[in-house]
């Protein structure tokens, strides 16, 4: 784990809020140079602490009006079938988010859909063509109350 300081943690924080901050209000809020900022983002990026930097996009503004919960289960759980379900899941643009869990499924998945016709195409190809996916479970989104991927810095 990567040690922190308190500069550190507010860069990440308004970096968090809006991913093209300016360097100057970087500076202003933690007090350190404009110089100094740019070389902490730089080591924060390197040693993995900032992973993605990217645009959010309304599935609704760009034509998927229907989000899914997945609950899948696999028939057999051995580590390579678990890798090539993860590689499948990753490979898929549909699927936004893939958890790896405990419980009575294997896997969490958060899947986008233009229609119910385009997630029926989307089961096909994820799921029935897959041998060792024994069951899944899917939940439709009704409302979309949060959305984030922020971690709490306190």
């Amino acid at each position: 784990m990567t040690e922190l300081t308190p500069n550190d943690l507010t860069i990440l924080r308004l970096l968090q809020e809006n991913a093209r901050e300016k360097l100057e209000t970087m500076a202003f809020e933690t007090g350190i140079s404009v110089a100094t900022i740019q070389r902490r983002i730089k080591y924060l990026k390197k040693t993995g602490v900032i992973t993605k930097e990217t645009a959010l996009i309304s599935p609704d503004s760009v034509g998927y009006l229907m989000t899914f919960l997945i609950l899948v289960e696999l028939e057999r759980e051995r580590i390579d079938q678990v890798d090539a379900f993860r590689r499948k899941v990753k490979a898929e643009p549909y699927i936004q988010q893939c958890y790896y869990i405990t419980g009575e499924a294997d896997f969490a998945l958060i899947a986008l859909a233009k229609d119910i016709q385009d997630f029926e195409n989307l089961t096909r190809r994820l799921f029935f063509a897959d041998a060792n996916v024994k069951r899944f479970r899917t939940s439709v989104v009704m409302n979309r109350t949060k959305v984030g991927l922020t971690v709490p810095l306190v």
